[in-house]
């Protein structure tokens, strides 16, 4: 026999799912934007999380004949497009056919249609891609379609989900996005029967307010720019208001959510030196191009599109973003809660006044002041743990610092060179993963931080893990919680994104089932955010205590993340740049 052979049918079905439906979310999305190419107005969509997971997506579209509800699980059989000369012109969520029949392919679907027209509606019944029965029944105008046992027949994808609030968490995201995109259209999420999130038909700004609160809206930005045949609108967040990841913002080609790295990068050249590097703003913007100019067949999700004219269409994404800061009040509003307000939060009463914390963003470097203070904060690890053993130290003589950011010293052979925030962030890691449970600070004023509906769900499962670094959160009204303690080594905390930050990153990076994981993602992050920045002055008493205290660290050679902390040159070394014999 030869070596090539073809698959069976039910083998490349499989395969085909797998690229289409990647996680329950990705059911979510291909379902809810059939929903929308049917013109519904209100979407609901019912996710069961847990062993019998399952998903249903209602809506109140245009529904299938008897006729259409038995050929839509079929593969490439579609609605969008006939012929492939329409696809040049697809102006609809989807055309490609599969997503449905892919998810039939790996799941047990049930659809419930009716048209307008109809008296009654369609029962359709799929098993792993195959029908099991078509029925007549009784049934509202729309669609509902019922999706269980995901993945039941393809375990080694169903083994590598993540947990369920993970899971959900990607599930908020995609409605949030959908919401966001399609402000016109009602959507409401339930998780196990509570609802979770809702966001009514609206002004675009209205749905802001339902998705992320009122106190980010109050921070954005309307765009508009219309140049020839491209129109961009939306919203942007001022530089006051900034996220430490990219999953609040939010591209749209023809009201088609996208995933653009160029579009990215066009975005915060807009905001040139307004914002400092590591930090997002908050953004909804929504480009409207001719149908002809945009290849959205290039991904089998559709979260990826070619443009004709990408250069041309970020250029008018910048100048946008431009043209919204351009003469606007752009200082950061610090408000502080009155004194009533603050007994509220002390004695568990509601504070209907208290902000959302915001980070203040100027142009100028960390004073000197905080510099000494973080380094002081660190300081003790060197009073409290003995230099490991067999780690021998370099004589080092400071000789000076390099753009704030590098420490040049003289060793007793050659050169050294010390990243400054790497070093710092070593010392800080080794600090806090030493740190007893209870090493915690109660805060005088507790700190309100207010989340998405995505971040809450997240919280409500990370709380204890942060609870083993020091920290004191609880529930504190809807999407709001309160911080009463924060780990002692963070000192005063100056920083209270921190706690946010935190949550992002675990949001977007890792299993929370993994516990270990968790551990070390947060040790991580909180090392981070006290650490010295690249940008701070130092004086050479202070760089002699940072590399005093780098040296006592168990492993001084790397950061957390693994970036080195310092290198060196030998003498010969530095002989062989300068070509020396």
């Amino acid at each position: 026999m030869g070596k090539i052979h073809l698959l069976d049918d039910a083998s490349i079905n499989k395969i085909a799912a797998g690229e289409v439906i990647e996680r329950p979310a990705s059911v979510v999305k291909e379902l809810v934007e059939n929903s929308v190419d049917a013109g519904a107005d209100t979407i609901r969509i019912d996710a069961t999380m847990g062993k019998k997971s399952s998903i249903r997506i209602t809506d109140n579209g245009c529904g299938m004949s008897k006729d259409d509800a038995a050929l839509s699980y079929i593969k490439h059989a579609t609605s969008k497009i006939k012929n492939v000369e329409d696809i040049e012109t697809v102006r609809t969520m989807g055309f490609r056919g599969e997503a449905l029949s892919s998810i039939c392919a790996i799941a047990n679907v049930e659809i419930m249609t009716k048209t307008r027209d109809e008296l009654a509606g369609t029962k359709v019944i799929i098993k792993g891609g195959k029908l099991i029965s078509i029925i007549e029944t009784g049934a509202p105008d729309g669609t509902s379609v019922f999706v269980n046992d995901l993945f039941y027949n393809t375990p080694v994808r169903k083994k590598y989900l993540k947990s369920d609030s993970v899971e959900l968490a990607q599930i908020i995201d995609v409605v949030t996005r959908m919401a966001l995109g399609h402000n016109g259209v009602s959507f409401s999420l339930f998780n196990n029967g509570k609802e979770i999130l809702r966001s009514p038909a609206a002004e675009l700004l209205d749905t802001i307010i339902h998705i992320y609160g009122q106190e980010v809206a109050r921070a954005m930005l309307p765009v508009n720019l219309v140049a020839g045949t491209i129109r961009i609108t939306g919203f942007i967040s001022k530089p006051e208001l900034l996220r430490s990841n990219l999953l609040f913002q939010s591209f749209f080609i023809n009201d088609r959510s996208i995933n653009s790295k160029a579009i990215g990068f066009a975005l915060r050249d807009g905001y040139g030196t307004l914002i400092p590097k590591g930090r997002f703003p908050i953004s909804v913007l929504k480009i409207y191009v001719d149908t002809k100019e945009v290849d959205v067949n290039v991904h089998p999700t559709k979260n990826q599109v070619r443009l004709s004219h990408e250069r041309d269409i970020c250029d008018m994404v910048t100048r946008s973003v431009r043209d919204a800061l351009s003469g606007k009040n752009l200082i950061p509003e610090i408000k502080v809660p009155s004194k009533q307000s603050q007994q509220s939060l002390l004695y568990g009463e509601p504070a209907y006044s208290s902000p959302m914390v915001k980070e203040t963003v100027t142009d100028f470097g960390p004073s000197a002041k905080d510099t000494e203070r973080r380094l002081r904060r660190s300081e003790r690890f060197g009073e409290e743990f003995e230099k490991p053993t067999g780690i021998e130290m370099p004589q080092v003589r400071v000789l000076g610092q390099v753009d704030s950011v590098y420490i040049i010293a003289e060793t007793g052979d050659g050169l050294m060179i010390i990243d400054q925030h790497a070093a710092h962030e070593r010392v800080f890691f080794e600090l806090v993963r030493a740190s007893k449970k209870d090493d915690s600070q109660e805060l005088i004023v507790p700190i309100n931080i207010e989340l998405d509906q995505r971040e809450k769900t997240l919280m409500n499962e990370t709380i204890p893990y942060l609870e083993e670094f020091g920290f004191r959160i609880s529930e504190f009204g809807s999407g709001t919680f309160a911080v009463t303690a924060v780990p002692i080594v963070l000192g005063k905390l100056e920083d209270p994104l921190m706690v946010h930050d935190i949550i992002s990153d675990i949001l977007s990076q890792g299993k929370i089932k993994d516990e270990t994981g968790i551990f070390e993602r947060v040790t991580k992050t909180i090392a981070c955010r006290s650490a010295l920045k690249a940008g701070a002055v130092c004086s050479t008493s202070q760089m002699e205590n940072l590399i005093k205290q780098l040296l006592q660290t168990e492993n001084p050679y790397t950061c957390p993340h693994g970036r080195p902390t310092m290198i060196s040159f030998n003498r010969q070394e530095l002989d062989k740049l300068f070509k020396r014999r």
